[in-house]
């Protein structure tokens, strides 16, 4: 079977040409893999979880009877373990779990400006 002169050449043309799309859709036309993708939505999801509970956080804060003791406590404490005392002040179970979350409590120190 005889091939056209031309057929060797392009073909050379669109691997080279294949690959070249590919590096430079995968390094700076923002295309991940689905690993990725996914990786990326869960870590937003979490982000949204988490920013959506801060009014929860503050709302127990603000309607708190110990709110000044313990406001207090989480002052007096060091900067790294505030996070901790605002974990055992209660502000940071979200209603209906029975563990504090270290990232809700990390948002709602954020916020509160200790």
């Amino acid at each position: 079977m005889n091939f056209p002169e031309w057929l060797k050449p392009g073909i050379y043309g669109a691997a080279i040409g294949a690959v070249f799309v590919g590096v430079v859709g995968f390094s700076w036309g923002g295309w991940v893999t689905g690993g990725t993708a996914h990786d990326q939505a869960m870590a937003m999801s979490h982000d949204g979880v988490v920013a959506s509970m801060v009014p929860v956080c503050l709302d127990m804060a603000q309607s708190d009877p110990a709110r000044a003791n313990k406001l207090e406590t989480i002052q007096a404490a060091s900067t790294y373990k505030r996070r901790d005392a605002l974990m055992a002040a209660g502000w940071a179970t979200v209603p209906g779990s029975d563990a504090p979350s270290r990232d809700i409590a990390q948002a709602c120190l954020t916020v509160l400006e200790l």
